[in-house]
């Protein structure tokens, strides 16, 4: 197995039911909701003017962009050897900073580019670039969620959080520099899904797999290739100066490129990686077939559908990519189970040979 250690063992804990999806939206809505209130103090404006300015704070911390952490961050669940309540509540903690750290980004993102933004047909209605928040509130609202994330760190659980640094230094650098440069936008974008990643093997903690590791990367350079695909096509250039580096051929070639290498490090990663073994061999027969298919729709939505300006959206509320999803993630389920619990297949056999 390739594999990198990332984190000690730790003794195991009784497992729990996995209602920690609704607590960690819990808590980071709560995050936000403070940070919010923070920016606007009580009395500042009219109550009316108040509610419309709370709205768009909420609305700078992208909400509907939460997914990608609850998606990306519990991954290295599927290679830890255990589940424990001290594993997933240092997940969710995992989560919720993710969640406000990025939000961080996207308010300071917004502030850079309030004057591209304006040129965009779609990005020209953001908060800032629309006018109805100032700079001034704005850079108060990113100072709060900042100063949520160093509380939660402290009082935290003791653990390496240098993957979120990591995180939050390659997107100022994203901010400042790298979005403005070809290529080097969109591997920024990858790399800190992949960090997202590696924060989640060392919650658990558990050894890395390399091939899940690079398999998230070249997902990452699809999505985000195709929302750069997407994004010439709605609004030119001029709103990001990148886009200047690319053509639509071009990006068709680069698409072509990270999807032929995502089904192929993914298989690679069912294979080396000794996935649900002893039933390596049915997880890479199960996932084929979805895999291609994704990938598939994907090109589909952006080449034919001319979409893909939301990855978030496509992955979430597209039928056929919801259905192939949960084929997808049934079947494996399904074998992680027979694999982690070989009594149950005996059982299972037994009650067959029964009837």
């Amino acid at each position: 197995m390739y594999s990198t250690n990332l984190g000690q063992p730790v003794p195991p804990v009784p497992d729990v039911p996995a209602a920690a999806v609704a607590a960690t939206a819990a808590v980071t809505n709560a995050a936000v909701t403070a940070a919010v209130t923070a920016a606007v103090p009580t009395g500042a404006v009219p109550t009316g003017v108040r509610r419309g300015l709370l709205r768009d704070l909420v609305a700078l911390a992208r909400p509907a962009q939460w997914p990608k952490n609850l998606l990306v961050v519990p991954l290295a669940l599927i290679d830890a050897p255990g589940i424990g309540l001290g594993a997933l509540a240092r997940m969710g903690l995992a989560v919720v900073l993710f969640t406000l750290l990025s939000a961080f980004v996207y308010v300071w993102n917004d502030i850079a580019d309030r004057h591209r933004d304006r040129l965009h047909p779609v990005k020209r209605n953001r908060p800032i670039a629309a006018g109805r928040v100032g700079v001034g509130p704005a850079r108060a609202y990113a100072l709060g969620l900042v100063v949520l994330v160093a509380v939660l760190l402290a009082v935290g659980p003791a653990m390496s959080w240098w993957p979120l640094f990591g995180y939050l230094a390659l997107n100022l650098s994203y901010v400042r520099w790298l979005k403005h440069l070809p290529l080097l936008d969109v591997f920024a974008v990858a790399a800190g899904f992949v960090l997202r990643v590696v924060q989640g093997y060392l919650a658990v903690p558990a050894r890395a797999s390399v091939w899940l590791l690079a398999c998230v990367f070249t997902l990452c350079l699809l999505l985000a290739a195709g929302k750069r695909r997407h994004e010439m096509a709605v609004g030119g250039s001029a709103h990001r100066p990148s886009l200047a580096g690319y053509t639509t051929q071009y990006l068709d070639y680069l698409i072509i490129l990270y999807a032929t290498l995502t089904v192929t490090v993914f298989l690679l990663y069912l294979v080396n990686g000794g996935f649900a073994a002893p039933y390596t061999d049915a997880s890479l027969l199960v996932s084929l077939p979805c895999a291609i298919f994704a990938v598939a729709r994907h090109l589909h939505v952006v080449v034919v559908g001319k979409g893909g300006g939301d990855p978030v959206r496509l992955l979430l509320r597209d039928r056929a990519m919801v259905v192939n999803t949960l084929v997808w993630a049934g079947g494996l389920a399904v074998i992680l189970v027979a694999a982690r619990f070989p009594a149950l297949v005996e059982f299972a056999g037994q009650l067959l040979e029964g009837r």
